[in-house]
């Protein structure tokens, strides 16, 4: 039941149609709006009017981008399909304890041990250790130092702003762990007697994935290549930085985006999640059968 007051007062109902009692405001104008007439932004929500008017302030380059990923509206529309950047929220954090973690005394070469990649732990008969193959990926949230985890942090910070909200979640988090899982078995292929730790192989799989992406929208991917090419020569010439890890991840990062880009429609959808999941099958088949024979050479 409402007072006289309270339905005198037009700011209780929707601008757009009067009769409409609501109590959400737009995040543009603060103007209240309807269900109606609520479009979802990556905060709240904004009104048609903002809509349209956000629409005809778009550049070319992100009208062509979400003519080519599908999207009908602007690139708030586009963003509010996975919302905030959440998986790469809970990355940061959850590799950025493990890595604080590591830097109490006495507690780096317990974890190093435990999650860092050593290619014999994936063949138990051939060496009489444990098979413990989920080091493939808990690879990834360990550092070998402060520098090494604050720099990998900053760059999945800064990746994943422009990545994940492109892609949705569930995308984004199968790119990053599919481009780790490049990442080691690289390693175990060129480097099969060297422990590895670090998001490295993810951190080249998200540049490059950005590459393949910006490429297809018709961005202007000079700057990407010029740090890409930069972060992976600096790996072959300062010793103690896996290449062989930031090679496999750019690789396979490439790989899962070009399969995005060319099953991004939503009747292509389960073609999408056959493609990804033969790329890991290839990934594990390769591991399993290739690194045993260079470790016996």
């Amino acid at each position: 039941m409402t007072t006289p007051e309270f339905t005198s007062n037009r700011e209780n109902f929707c601008y757009r149609h009067p009769d409409r009692q609501s109590f959400v405001l737009c995040q543009r104008c603060m103007r209240t709006i309807c269900p109606e007439c609520q479009t979802q932004a990556p905060v709240g929500v904004i009104c048609p009017e903002c809509m349209n008017a956000e629409r005809k302030n778009r550049t070319p380059a992100q009208k062509k981008a979400a003519r080519r990923w599908g999207g009908r509206g602007t690139g708030t529309m586009t963003m509010a399909r996975s919302g905030r950047p959440v998986v790469t929220y809970a990355l940061l954090a959850v590799t950025s304890f493990i890595g604080l973690v590591q830097l109490i005394p006495g507690m780096n070469q317990p974890i190093t041990q435990a999650l860092g990649f050593f290619a014999p732990y994936l063949y138990p008969n051939l060496f009489a250790l444990p098979f413990e193959p989920w080091r493939l990926l808990t690879v990834l949230f360990v550092h070998g130092g402060f520098i090494h985890l604050a720099l990998n942090m900053l760059a999945l910070w800064m990746l994943g702003q422009s990545l994940e909200p492109m892609l949705g979640r569930v995308r984004f988090l199968a790119m990053y762990l599919i481009s780790g899982l490049g990442g080691s078995v690289m390693v175990a292929l060129l480097a099969p007697g060297s422990w590895t730790v670090g998001a490295s192989g993810a951190i080249f799989g998200l540049l490059a994935s950005l590459l393949i992406i910006g490429r297809h929208i018709g961005a202007n991917v000079t700057g990407i290549l010029v740090i890409l090419g930069i972060n992976f020569a600096f790996g072959l010439f300062v010793g103690g930085i896996s290449w062989q890890a930031h090679l496999g991840g750019a690789i396979v990062g490439a790989l899962v985006a070009l399969i995005y880009t060319r099953t991004k429609r939503r009747d292509q959808r389960t073609w999408q999640i056959v493609l990804l999941a033969a790329l890991v099958v290839l990934l594990l088949v390769i591991v399993a059968f290739i690194p045993p024979l260079l470790l016996l050479a």
